[in-house]
């Protein structure tokens, strides 16, 4: 059964408090490179249940009038369209995405960085594309010597040849779309500008993960290892932070390894630096966590999520063996196996009765199941008209809403004209309908049938429940999946022995 885990409005307020003491310690402004995902962090609100995906920009709209924004893109990202899956966009779509976010929160984002630019033209299409929408664009050419030429860095041929980009406000957050974008050569090149014109600016580094006041063994920290298998991020102590203070901490291995040449920039620019990379951070989710075994088994959950979607990659090629091998090992470190996430076993369950009862369709069975927040476990399998995803949602709207089973949701004509569509005019080799399509026909089924109005009504509850298939989805069903917000694993197995499945 869920249980919260997380009191937003406590972390809210240690947060803010946190990074304005830390503003107050600098003469002039302070860099705040921002770690991690700002808004729509679905990783934090899995493994700290309770926790409001868009809590971090809440922070940032409490002081919106002491905030300025730089957006940060490598522009090799642009060239290479890099992927933000949890979206489905690419990174300079994102940028966009980023400043619209902004917006709506009140707070002005118009100042862009593409970082180590080398004239790729794609990076200045997007650059004039920007700036033909009112953004201003800045870019930053591959700084000579980075990181380890100290002397050459912090001098007029290293950040200072670089553009400064001109900020009014003494809180300047430096952001990105995700990791690799220059976040941290951006704050230490405005530092440097900075200082040569006699203003005493100040770094400080706005994180969530992993959370250094927790044992480095807690699932929510092990489940940062999990999210970041694919680089290979190890939770580790600051030593540097037990030296100077006597006192445990966590950080990651990136981190550590980098701060001794963090320092001597530091040093070179201000003439002083932190002691360890946990004194850099503002970070206070940890005091955010009103129910450590809520959180602790929210954490294993996510360790399992990730061993299963990297596994479902490097099926598809996107991932690996090693990434899929890492994601093992630190499922086991955890003590954890596939079948200590609940719905693995119910899904199972349902698989071996729908193929023992010759359920499916053309003989293919794949079945699901959902862990609702209340502890009840809904199943569905797949049949001539529907794809198990879809009677799963289906099955699960209805229980929740307390609709009878027997009540068809989609009248069969609605149905019955979408499949013969897809078979007579879109030449689909497969007729039945995968959850996009499925949502899409419930809400025309709303206007006609109250039953499914009711459905539409409730279907937001869904929300944040565990989902698990026996078989890699569709892409219309993973969309549909991702839209409804559903924690969903599934099997490394395709449906069918075709190669295109999808």
């Amino acid at each position: 059964m869920y249980r919260i885990g997380f009191d937003n409005e406590k972390y809210l307020q240690e947060q803010t408090q946190c990074i304005l003491e830390r503003m107050a310690q600098n003469d002039g402004k302070l860099y705040l490179e921002c770690g991690g995902k700002l808004m729509y962090d679905y990783h934090a609100s899995r493994v700290l249940p309770g926790f409001d995906p868009n809590v971090k920009m809440r922070v940032f709209q409490s002081f919106r009038d002491k905030l300025d924004v730089i957006i940060c893109i490598y522009a090799g990202d642009i060239v290479h369209k890099k992927f933000r899956s949890d979206f489905g966009i690419t990174y300079d779509t994102d940028v966009f995405k980023m400043i619209d976010d902004f917006a709506k929160a009140g707070i002005k984002a118009d100042k862009v960085l593409i970082t180590r630019f080398k004239g790729e033209k794609a990076a200045l299409d997007f650059k004039e594309h920007l700036e033909g929408r009112g953004i201003k664009v800045y870019v930053h050419e591959p700084t000579n010597g980075y990181p380890m030429d100290v002397d050459k860095i912090v001098s007029d041929e290293g950040y200072g040849a670089n553009a400064y980009i001109p900020t009014d406000k003494p809180i300047v957050l430096v952001t990105a779309p995700g990791p690799g974008s220059g976040k941290l050569a951006t704050c230490l090149n405005q530092m440097y500008h900075d200082y040569k014109q006699g203003r005493k600016s100040g770094y400080s580094k706005f994180e969530t993960f992993p959370i250094w006041n927790l044992p480095i063994d807690h699932p929510v920290n092990i489940a940062y290892e999990a999210a970041t298998a694919d680089i290979g991020d190890v939770n580790i102590v600051d030593y540097f932070y037990m030296q100077a203070t006597g006192k445990m901490a966590v950080n990651y291995n990136r981190d550590l390894e980098a701060f001794p040449i963090l320092k001597s920039i530091l040093e070179k620019i201000t003439g002083k630096s932190y002691n360890s990379p946990t004194d850099m951070g503002v970070n206070r989710d940890g005091f955010g966590i009103i129910d450590d075994e809520a959180v602790r088994y929210a954490g294993q959950q996510e360790i399992i999520r990730r061993y299963y979607r990297s596994a479902c990659e490097r099926l598809q090629g996107k991932a690996t063996l090693e990434t899929l091998r890492r994601t093992e090992n630190i499922m086991q470190k955890a003590g954890l196996k596939p079948t200590d996430r609940p719905a693995v076993n119910v899904c199972q369950v349902e698989l071996d009765r729908s193929i023992a009862k010759g359920k499916g369709a053309d003989g293919i069975t794949c079945a699901a199941a959902m862990e609702l927040k209340s502890g009840e476990f809904i199943t569905a399998h797949n049949s001539l008209v529907l794809h198990a995803s879809s009677a799963l949602v289906l099955n699960a709207v209805k229980s929740i809403a307390q609709i009878p089973k027997k009540i068809d949701l989609i009248p069969n004509m609605i149905i019955e004209s979408v499949t013969s569509f897809k078979r007579d005019h879109l030449l689909s080799r497969g007729v039945s309908l995968n959850l996009e399509e499925t949502l899409i026909c419930l809400a025309m089924s709303s206007s006609i049938n109250p039953a499914a109005k009711v459905a539409i009504d409730s279907i937001d509850q869904l929300r944040g429940c565990e989902v698990h298939l026996s078989h890699m989805p569709s892409d219309g069903d993973a969309n549909g999946i991702r839209k409804l917000g559903l924690n969903a694993t599934s099997e490394p197995i395709y449906p069918t022995s075709n190669l295109y499945n999808f």
